[in-house]
């Protein structure tokens, strides 16, 4: 059996409905050695139930003695299950429930070691010698995009499908997929778990930053959701801090926060959703809440048409940039050619060898392109000009038109005949 009587674990939940949303849909727990975060799916239709029956289950196995790791690990695995059954019993007794869920992500501690389990895209981090590290893999379609090599973690960021869950826990799968496992911890360490109300809003460098503090888990938590509120975070926001074995660390009494501190009655539940939504439009009429989180069973189908719908919308970016392209360089050489044709209106006249000679353009360059040439090498030779005529035909003569070019090749005639 693992000794925990040397062990201080020291853990703080925060929870914030967020800038937009008119409730709080997240549940968290924070325990003597558990430490639950969930973040309810289905928005109006019961994700803060799920979210609570699911934290409430789970913590009922905070203060087990677990004699190995791996039987906390199988414990949280169950728990899980059990809550998913839960949540499937409250949809058959509240019809109006149907489609709600919640992800979860759990950790228990046992001795020298983090237990671990995981559904949905709630994540689990780990500060160890100022390196944070993401624990958890989020089980979403872009996340296996981005596994796959199909888009980047950027291009994850900002996808229009990021919020769609491949698995929950809920009404939909009776016996859903839960990822587990068994980590070792060492004193100094700095576990998070939080909803993805903070991971899409706030960047890994910033949560680098709020979790490296020298205060509590109280200040880290609260510093880690006050940085999503910050970001403008239009979701539920909820961060449970835990230290192992900090110095002047003691243990922390248990913590409920989010929907599951609210006592909530799923008919009280329903009844509230349907009052709550008008005054939320009220108080953020122009904003733009965060996108909502959907559930689709991993199928490799809907994969592949997600794929196409990708590369559709990539060939499309290329094409509007294409065009952009085409415009551009299209009203580039067009403005080159009215530019051209311009100078074109225009004449001088000047020496070609020691003849006068009438040019069509202006005396410029662009490049290896002359803007004139030769229309006319007249018969009036240098040598019979006066000195100040040749010296200003020297210098070239600009007219605005080619009678008026043809006039002063008359008046230099003119001047060397006399």
């Amino acid at each position: 059996m693992a000794d925990r009587v040397a062990t201080i674990t020291t853990g703080a939940a925060v929870s914030h409905v967020g800038r937009v949303r008119s409730q709080n849909q997240d549940s968290g727990y924070a325990g003597s050695a558990l430490f639950v975060v969930a973040d309810g799916m289905g928005g109006h239709a019961g994700g803060d139930i799920a979210s609570a029956i699911a934290v409430r289950r789970i913590a009922e196995t905070d203060g087990l003695d677990f004699a190995t790791p791996q039987e906390a690990e199988f414990a949280l695995q169950s728990a899980m299950l059990s809550a998913n059954q839960e949540i499937s019993a409250a949809v058959e007794d509240r019809p109006e429930l149907t489609g709600m869920g919640t992800t979860v992500s759990a950790l228990v501690r046992v001795g020298d070691v983090i237990a671990t389990a995981h559904i949905g895209d709630s994540r689990i981090y780990l500060l160890r010698d100022g390196e944070l590290s993401q624990i958890t893999n989020d089980h979403t379609f872009v996340q296996r995009l981005v596994e796959t090599g199909r888009i980047t973690p950027e291009e994850a960021a900002v996808h229009p499908r990021r919020s769609v869950l491949m698995r929950v826990l809920g009404d939909i799968d009776q016996s859903p997929e839960i990822d587990t496992s068994v980590l070792g911890t060492v004193p100094g360490d700095r576990w998070m778990l939080c909803s993805d109300g903070l991971t899409s809003y706030v960047p890994h460098e910033r949560i680098l930053i709020a979790m490296s503090g020298p205060g509590t888990p109280v200040d880290a938590a609260n510093a880690l959701v006050l940085e999503a509120l910050e970001h403008g975070a239009p979701d539920n926001v909820t961060a449970i801090v835990v230290d192992i074995d900090r110095p002047g660390s003691g243990p922390s009494a248990a913590q409920i926060v989010g929907s599951a501190a609210s006592g909530l009655d799923p008919e009280l539940a329903a009844s509230s959703r349907q009052h709550n939504r008008l005054p939320a439009l009220l108080l953020h009429p122009i904003r733009t809440s965060a996108p909502e989180a959907s559930f689709q069973p991993e199928s490799e189908d809907y994969l592949d048409a997600l794929i196409k719908e990708d590369r559709k919308r990539l060939w499309k970016r290329r094409g509007i940039w294409l065009a952009a392209v085409a415009l551009l360089v299209g009203a580039i050489v067009g403005a080159a050619l009215l530019g051209y044709r311009y100078t074109q209106t225009r004449y001088y006249v000047g020496f070609d060898g020691g003849n006068v000679a009438i040019y069509q353009g202006v005396q410029s360059t662009i490049g290896p392109i002359r803007l004139s040439h030769v229309v006319e090498v007249t018969d009036v030779t240098r040598s019979e000009l006066s000195p100040f005529t040749r010296s200003q035909i020297a210098e070239t003569i600009s007219t605005p038109s080619r009678a008026e070019a043809d006039a002063v090749v008359a008046n230099a005639r003119t001047d060397g005949s006399g």
